[in-house]
């Protein structure tokens, strides 16, 4: 699945132009603001037509044009086109020049996992967050879960309506809000449920891989990864009665307060909580090592090599634990490095790297 070549148009900073980019490893260096981070981002919309930096398609237009595009030609694939449009704010998935239904079509194509330091937010972020990162792993191959994730999220913004809606209501008014959560409740519970059986199943399943491998790298036993649900009811029927329970709370707060849109993914350490306690290095370390991860799970459970993105990840890095961090790079059809122009590559260097200096959003090699 690696990306033969990368065509852009009035796409942020860079160059209206096709790049080749066939080689297994490919090295990005220049100065920060000339485009490296730019490409990455051009390489990650065509495997999720989003961003990674979690911004509107509307800010991925260069100043002062309306549209912008970027497709991929790919190679050793069964695919050999992509092509993402962002046309007056509508955005459309193209795959070999067929329409794709839904951009979840992509996951099986050119599949891209990016390091970047925002990464940090897994560690020390918000929970929603964390959520964000491990249903993006599940995601990547279980389409199921992202149907039933999707699925969920609709009923619970319909439920957050009607009780947004009634607060302040009572008497006919709230015998209708019941009816409406009566219908609603069975559904939240059933798509819930199975979310929360496979995010308990991926956290051990995902401890097992992250466990070892931060050890091996920092020296540190014992780290974990905890998924906690806010639901501890096993069974629909038992969810169904915890909602009903909690309906008035729900009401008072315009909300629903509990839910897998409430979870939490806990780093410990002995059964301890970690994350929280970690220096800036060790956080650093364990959002390096959490992509890794992904990456080795990810492999495991379809057989595939993902695309790796690192965005200037190394530069983060002390020289004993950047050896130890590329000792432990997962299998990969493809990796993207970004470097600053004073680091020595010579070190990463191989002899069939491709190596381009970015300077304006242009690339040469």
């Amino acid at each position: 699945m690696p990306f033969f070549s990368l065509r852009t148009s009035g796409f942020r900073n860079l160059a209206d132009t096709e790049v080749g980019i066939w080689g297994k490893d490919v090295f990005l260096i220049g100065e920060n603001g000339q485009g490296k981070t730019n490409f990455l981002e051009a390489l990650y919309f065509c495997s999720y037509a989003s961003s990674f930096r979690g911004v509107r398609d509307s800010e991925l237009v260069r100043t002062g044009e309306r549209n912008c595009s970027v497709s991929v030609t790919l190679g050793d694939s069964l695919y050999e086109r992509i092509l993402v449009k962002v046309e007056n704010d509508k955005k459309t998935v193209e795959i070999d020049g067929k329409q794709a239904e839904d951009r979840k079509d992509l996951l099986s194509v050119a599949p891209c996992i990016v390091f970047c330091h925002d990464d940090m937010e897994f560690i020390a972020g918000s929970p929603e967050r964390r959520r964000w990162f491990f249903d993006q792993c599940q995601s990547l191959y279980d389409p199921v879960y992202l149907d039933d994730l999707r699925k969920y999220r609709r009923v619970l913004k319909t439920r957050n309506a009607v009780l947004k809606e009634d607060r302040g209501f009572s008497g006919n008014s709230r015998g209708a809000v019941f009816s409406l959560l009566d219908t609603l409740d069975p559904q939240l519970a059933a798509y819930g449920l199975r979310i929360m059986q496979k995010r308990e199943e991926s956290a051990r399943y995902f401890s097992e891989i992250f466990s070892p491998l931060y050890e091996e790298v920092s020296g540190i036993r014992g780290i974990a990864v905890r998924y906690a649900s806010s639901w501890k009811e096993e069974t629909t029927a038992g969810i169904e009665v915890f909602l009903a329970e909690r309906r008035e709370g729900d009401i008072t707060s315009g909300t629903s307060l509990y839910g897998p849109h409430r979870d939490r993914y806990i780093f410990t350490c002995g059964g301890m909580e970690f994350a929280g306690k970690a220096s800036t290095g060790q956080r650093r370390l364990l959002a390096l090592l959490l992509r890794i991860a992904e990456a080795r799970r990810f492999s495991q459970m379809n057989g595939k090599k993902p695309i790796l993105l690192l965005d200037d990840v190394l530069l983060e890095l002390d020289p004993q634990k950047r050896r130890k961090f590329l000792s432990v790079m997962p299998d990969y059809d493809q990796a993207f490095y970004t470097f600053l122009p004073e680091e020595r590559i010579d070190q990463f260097n191989k002899s069939n790297t491709l190596v381009y200096t970015v300077s304006a959003g242009s690339l040469l090699k």
